[in-house]
């Protein structure tokens, strides 16, 4: 089922996300619905809050973002990389942060550049309740740190200078109000 992504502005974003108790929910269904609905809206990732649950899970997919590459030239951190992080706490970062430009689905329309530590090492459960420990690198790392501050309720907007933020006020304001013009099913704060 295609869920409605929650848009800049609704307080669920800005909330820290609870840990899920085993049979609370069917993270199962929960999760297939979360990875349609990414698929969508053309996502690489998206957290429980952004679909309206302030829940600590998360799915990813990059592998679709060198899908088109050759093989020398894919990002060998994206292999295989389709994954649900279930109460994920991140444990390490380490080595240079590195600017990218990430956009996001709740808020459409905005990009900017981000620097993230390039090397994280993350604890999480997965759909089996099995505990991992596992460490990512490069552009994983990066899709999985923005999809862990969405838990935390944090957004990339978050990382921009006061000068960024000021620049995009208006079109923040906009994406609250409604005033924006996506091709996917979006909830706006009331």
């Amino acid at each position: 089922m295609i869920l409605p992504i929650v848009a800049y502005g609704d307080p669920v974003l800005r909330k820290p996300a609870k840990d899920i108790e085993p049979g609370t929910i069917d993270v199962k269904k929960f999760s297939d619905d979360m990875f349609e609905t990414m698929y969508a809206s053309s996502g690489i990732g998206l957290a429980a809050p952004q679909v309206g649950q302030g829940i600590r899970l998360f799915v990813v997919d990059g592998t679709q973002i060198d899908a088109d590459e050759p093989e020398e030239e894919k990002d060998p951190s994206l292999i295989n990389f389709k994954k649900v992080f279930i109460n994920p706490e991140i444990i390490e970062e380490d080595g240079e942060d590195w600017g990218f430009e990430e956009g996001c689905l709740s808020i459409p329309g905005i990009r900017a550049e981000v620097y993230r530590p390039e090397i994280i090492r993350i604890r999480y459960v997965d759909l089996d309740w099995n505990e991992h420990e596992e460490e990512y690198d490069g552009m994983a790392a990066r899709i999985i740190q923005h999809e862990y501050d969405h838990l935390e309720g944090k957004l990339f907007t978050d990382y921009l200078s006061p000068l960024k933020r000021q620049l995009i006020k208006k079109k923040l304001s906009d994406i609250t109000k409604g005033k924006v013009d996506v091709d996917y099913r979006m909830r706006f704060p009331k």
